[in-house]
Parts: structure tokens; C-alpha cells; sequence
């Protein structure tokens, strides 16, 4: 094994200048790639919304007889006992 204190310091230099140089491309294109695909994923999205636009979603209207019976009606006071049930369940 060799240490760096045992390399000619010519020889250590180099390999430095190289290992900084191979950092910074490789650092170069992370950043060339990831900005790509920025703007490539805005640029999609936007033909995405301009060929095939959202539907708006439609509302069905229906009787509110038939709406207040199917939901049973539950006061604040039952709500906050049965959390406070639920908690004191799960800390035991």
C-alpha cells in the first residue's frame, strides 16, 4: 500500500489536478442532466394540458330528503368523545 506521504510530491499534484478535474465533470453533468429533465418534465406538462384538457367534473344533483336521511346527524360532543376514546385506547 501506498501513503501520500511516500508519492513524489509531481506525482501527487497530478493526481489531484485530476481528481478535481474528474469532480467537476462529473458534478457538470449531474446538473446538465437534472436541468434537463426540468425542463423536459414543464414542457410535457404543458402539451399534456394543451392536447388533452381536464373535464371539468360534473355535479349530480339529487334530493335532499334523500341525503339527509342516508347521513345520520352527529353532534360536536359525540365527535370529540369518540376521539378522546380512540386516544386513551391507544396509549394503553
Amino acid at each position: 500500500m501506498v501513503f501520500l506521504a511516500q508519492l513524489p510530491k509531481e506525482q501527487l499534484i497530478t493526481q489531484l489536478e485530476n481528481g478535481v478535474i474528474l469532480m467537476l465533470l462529473g458534478m457538470g453533468t449531474v446538473f446538465v442532466f437534472l436541468t434537463l429533465l426540468v425542463f423536459l418534465s414543464k414542457g410535457m406538462s404543458a402539451l399534456v394540458k394543451k392536447f388533452a384538457p381536464q373535464k371539468p367534473a360534473t355535479v349530480v344533483s339529487s334530493h335532499p330528503a334523500a341525503t339527509s336521511s342516508a347521513v345520520p346527524s352527529v353532534s360536536e360532543g359525540e365527535i370529540a368523545a369518540a376521539i378522546v376514546a380512540a386516544f386513551a385506547k391507544s396509549k394503553e
